[in-house]
C-alpha cells in the first residue's frame, strides 16, 4: 500500500467515526426533544405572578424549602399568606387579589429569645464534646445547661439568620430587632424552642421560657422566672396574666408604663426598644 492510498483511507475511517458521533449528536437531541414535549409540565401562570409579589428571601420561615414552594401551596389552596413575614403588605396584597382572597390587616413583628440562661445566670451540667450544634447538644441528656428550656448557645439560630440579625453572647443568643424581617428561620432552627415573634412596637417582653416553679428555677437560674405574679399583680392594665407559671402579655393593653419591669424581682421581663439594651433590665427606681 503506497503513502497516498493508506492516507485516503485514513480519512475515509476518520469521515465514519465523524458521522457516527454527528449522528448520535443528533438522535440524542431529537430524544431530548421528543421526551421535553412529551414529560412537559406547565408552570401555573398565576404561580409566577405570585413569585414574582413575594419577598425572594428564600428563608423558608414560610416552613416550604423556597418561595417558589410557597407559591405552589398558596395556589394549591394549602398555604396562608400569613405564614410568610417577609412579603410586604403591599405585595401581599397584591397576591391576594391574585388568589381571590380577603387581605387581613398584619402588624410587623420581630423575634425575640426568651431566655436570659447566659453563662453567668445559668451554668453546664456536664461539658458537652461533640458536633458543636444545639441539634446535636441536645440529644445528649437534652442538652448542657442547668436548666432544661435554656438556650444551650451553639448557635443553630444564629447559622439559619439570612440577615445576620442573631448574635452569641455568653452562649446566649441575641436578636438585633433592626435587622430581624421575622422570617421565621431561627424560630424552626432552635431545638428549645425558645425564640418567637412580638409585635415590633412591643415594648417589653418575657425572657424566659421555664414553666417550673420557684425553688427549682433558683436552683438551676440565676435569670429565670419564679412565678411569683408580681407583674401581673401590679399591672394598671390588667396587660399581664399568669400562665403555667409564666407572665403571658396582652400587648392590645399594655401602654409600656414599665413598671413590671421595675417590679420583677428576677429582671426577666425585659425593655424591648433599641438593641443596645434589650438585654440589660432596667434596674434603676422608678
Amino acid at each position: 500500500m503506497n503513502l497516498l492510498a493508506f492516507t485516503s483511507q485514513t480519512w475515509i475511517s476518520v469521515g465514519i467515526v465523524a458521522g457516527i458521533f454527528a449522528g448520535s449528536a443528533a438522535l440524542i437531541a431529537i430524544l431530548i426533544l421528543v421526551v421535553g414535549k412529551v414529560f412537559k409540565v406547565d408552570v401555573d401562570e398565576k404561580v409566577t405572578k405570585i413569585l414574582e409579589n413575594l419577598a425572594g428571601a428564600n428563608c423558608g420561615g414560610c416552613g416550604c424549602s423556597g418561595c417558589a414552594g410557597f407559591a405552589s401551596k398558596l395556589v394549591s389552596g394549602e398555604g396562608s399568606l400569613g405564614d410568610c413575614h417577609v412579603t410586604s403588605p403591599e405585595k401581599k396584597a397584591e397576591i391576594a387579589a391574585l388568589l381571590g382572597v380577603e387581605m387581613t390587616k398584619e402588624e410587623r413583628t420581630v423575634a425575640v429569645v426568651k431566655c436570659r440562661g447566659s453563662l453567668d445566670n445559668c451554668g453546664l451540667k456536664f461539658e458537652y464534646v461533640g458536633v458543636p450544634t444545639c441539634s446535636s447538644n441536645i440529644t445528649l441528656l437534652g442538652g448542657n445547661r442547668l436548666c432544661a428550656t435554656s438556650c444551650l448557645g451553639d448557635g443553630d439560630c444564629v447559622e439559619a439568620c439570612p440577615e445576620n440579625a442573631i448574635e452569641l453572647k455568653n452562649r446566649l443568643s441575641h436578636v438585633n430587632p433592626d435587622k430581624c424581617i421575622s422570617c421565621g428561620a431561627c424560630i424552626s432552627a432552635c431545638p428549645k424552642n425558645l425564640i418567637e415573634r412580638i409585635p415590633a412596637t412591643a415594648q417589653v417582653y418575657v425572657a424566659c421560657s421555664s414553666h417550673c416553679k420557684g425553688k427549682e428555677v433558683m436552683n438551676s437560674c440565676k435569670g429565670g422566672c419564679i412565678a411569683c405574679g408580681l407583674c401581673a399583680k401590679s399591672c394598671p392594665r390588667g396587660a399581664i396574666t399568669m400562665q403555667d407559671n409564666l407572665p403571658v402579655f396582652d400587648y392590645s393593653k399594655c401602654t409600656g408604663c414599665m413598671i413590671c419591669v421595675h417590679k420583677c424581682p428576677r429582671k426577666i421581663i425585659l425593655k424591648h426598644n433599641t438593641y443596645s439594651k434589650i438585654y440589660e433590665p432596667d434596674t434603676a427606681a422608678k
